[in-house]
């Protein structure tokens, strides 16, 4: 997380020993300690723009199986359960959480009332645990103790809890970058050794012509792209990150564009196993999607929970394993393409060819609540100097409609290439 500041421990310096020490603030009780109500208007709206489309296409538009039909509308049933779960929690786990002085100041509210409260972080862990127990309770009303599909969906949970734990860890023992970006290799290990479907990739129907193949084995080497997207998908979201809602918003929008992919490919295809791929698919992101927009409604602008790189590794590697075993990895990528600009933009920071600050977030100016944009090499900043001046909330949205139009057009270049590029 980026829109942090975790209070100092540094002892003061020898010169400000000789001044009048500041009055101590009286510490806040952990009884008195009360978290700000859900925004659940705000998730009502978006939950319709979501889901009317989604269970129009799945119940009206498409004619899917009713067995099919019957799991997926099972699990929008529990995931709605894990969406009240999850914000009935979330209040008593951040009390335990400030408790354990687990918690952040805002940076960008720097200078006002609003950047001297205590804000509880690491919430991503509420919605990582409430996701687990759903999509494994889920397993008792889909799948059949000789499934083939039973391996490896086991495997996608144990590759998701174990990025839970890790990104838990690097919450509490704040993990250097250097170590962040191998965590995800091995978290990925329960999916990469339990994988046992295709290593080969469809050649594009120009470059048959000089590959000489239209479909190629790639063996170990896809085990090690899947391996390869599940670092990228589980960083690229930490690192495109510092403003309230940002985080857990671009995870909603990717969710809900993976969702409607996986619709529109079951209800366009007769092959049973394509089918099952996308099925698959659609049993994780509905859970993900539903107790992030909980997590959603205490993290929008302004937060009063911070979800910590708990949430950011939980949702990265969430959506990873869909987009790897429901084979539509490089449709993922074309979903995550503001994540991929900000990782390029961003490489001479990240790997010190420049400075790179801890926190490369605007200058907020406490007068007027604007942010400025910085010379940091990322998508927030530079928003902030192709757009101007504007607020915390206004800079969020725009980047997250920004991430909204990259899904649109992924659907359309699906569209205008079908047939000709595959």
């Amino acid at each position: 997380m980026a829109t942090r500041r975790r209070p100092s421990t540094k002892p003061d310096a020898a010169g400000d020993s000789i001044s009048k020490p500041p009055p101590i603030p009286k510490p806040q009780s952990n009884d008195d300690f009360s978290l700000a109500p859900p925004k659940l208007g705000l998730i009502v709206v978006i939950s319709a723009i979501f889901f009317v489309p989604f269970l129009y296409m799945l119940l009206v538009y498409y004619p899917i199986e009713s067995e099919l039909r019957r799991s997926i509308s099972i699990c929008v049933a529990m995931s709605l359960g894990g969406f009240v779960i999850t914000v009935r929690l979330i209040p008593v786990a951040a009390k335990y959480l400030l408790r354990r002085s687990l918690f952040g100041y805002d940076i960008n509210k720097k200078g006002t009332p609003q950047g001297t409260i205590k804000v509880p972080e690491t919430l991503g862990i509420v919605t990582g645990i409430v996701f687990l127990i759903v999509a494994i309770l889920f397993q008792h009303f889909n799948f059949a103790a000789d499934s083939n599909w039973l391996v490896e969906y086991n495997a996608a949970l144990a590759c998701i809890c174990f990025m839970t734990l890790l990104g838990f860890v690097d919450d509490v023992l704040d993990v250097p970058w250097r170590v962040k970006l191998v965590l995800p290799s091995f978290a990925a290990l329960p999916l990469l050794m339990a994988y046992a479907g295709h290593t080969s990739i469809i050649i594009p129907k120009p470059l048959v012509q000089y590959i000489g193949v239209s479909v190629l084995d790639l063996g170990w080497i896809y085990k090690l792209y899947m391996g390869m997207l599940a670092v990228f998908c589980t960083n690229s979201i930490n690192i495109h990150a510092g403003l309230n809602g940002l985080e857990v918003g671009q995870t909603v929008v990717i969710s809900f564009a993976i969702l409607i992919h996986n619709l529109m490919q079951i209800g366009g295809s007769t092959d049973l196993e394509y089918k099952q791929a996308h099925a698959f698919s659609i049993y994780i992101v509905l859970p993900l999607l539903t107790t992030s927009l909980a997590l959603l409604s205490f993290n929008w602008y302004p937060s009063s929970v911070f979800v910590g790189d708990t949430y950011t590794y939980f949702a990265g590697m969430a959506m990873a394993v869909v987009g790897i075993l429901g084979h539509f990895s490089e449709t993922l990528l074309l979903f995550f393409l503001p994540q991929v600009l900000n990782f390029l933009y961003s490489c001479p920071q990240l790997f010190h060819i420049v400075p790179c600050p801890r926190h490369r977030l605007p200058k907020f100016d406490p007068k007027t609540g604007l942010l400025t944009g910085t010379n940091d090499m990322n998508l927030v900043n530079l928003f902030l100097r192709l757009f101007g001046r504007c607020t915390e909330k206004v800079l969020c949205i725009r980047l997250l409609i920004f991430q909204a139009l990259s899904c649109l057009l992924c659907f359309g270049l699906r569209y205008i290439l079908a047939g000709w590029y595959k």
